[in-house]
């Protein structure tokens, strides 16, 4: 994981001219300049990975450091030893807050992908169906596996639902229906499609 965090601009005192550009509702621009510092969540394997990555594009007035959670050590390229900061560093202390960041950014986005997936249907390709719509047929219906069994006209008798998109409904979920039952290779079971709607 390669977390870049830029130093320098007008946060940490310098003159005007050189503080970080802004839109013009006073916002940072994005990527308005480039990093000066990348700091890998790692060791000396790690740092030494990141380096040979910048050198192989063309890369070198960024600095590489690195973090090693377990003790806190600094690592930089081509170094044997690590630099060992004093607990109260206030250095130490700026990359230790980039790190945790960057793994909150990380968690944070890993959640919401995984969340979307589990909330992912064959009823989300459905064009002009919203999630209102959604809802109504998984209630009426109790599941999507029953829903795929429906005819057009027994989708039609959702509140809501027209002739068009009963047939569009019906049409997505024909495209998406399983080629055989899911067998549990343990015991031999039928494996039943989720009731929840997101299969």
């Amino acid at each position: 994981q390669l977390v870049q965090g830029t130093l320098g601009g007008g946060d940490l005192g310098l003159p005007a001219e050189d503080a970080e550009p802004r839109e013009d509702d006073g916002r940072p621009k994005r990527f308005a300049y480039p990093p000066q510092l990348v700091v890998v969540d790692g060791g000396q394997p790690q740092v030494a990975a990141a380096k040979r990555a910048l050198d192989e594009l063309g890369i070198d007035d960024i600095a590489v450091c690195g973090l090693a959670k377990r003790l806190e050590e600094v690592w930089l390229p081509d170094d044997d030893d690590p630099v060992v900061l004093p607990r109260s560093s206030e250095g130490l202390y700026l990359l230790q807050r980039i790190r945790d960041e960057a793994h909150r950014f990380a968690i944070t986005y890993q959640r919401a992908k995984r969340a979307k997936r589990i909330r992912s249907s064959p009823l989300d390709d459905v064009s002009g169906l919203g999630e209102t719509r959604k809802q109504a047929l998984i209630k009426h219906f109790g599941s999507v596996k029953k829903l795929r069994q429906a005819t057009i006209d027994e989708i039609c008798e959702v509140p809501g639902i027209g002739r068009r998109t009963a047939e569009s409904v019906a049409a997505a979920l024909a495209s998406t229906a399983p080629a055989a039952p899911a067998v549990n290779t343990a015991t031999g079971e039928i494996i039943e499609e989720d009731d929840g709607g997101s299969s």
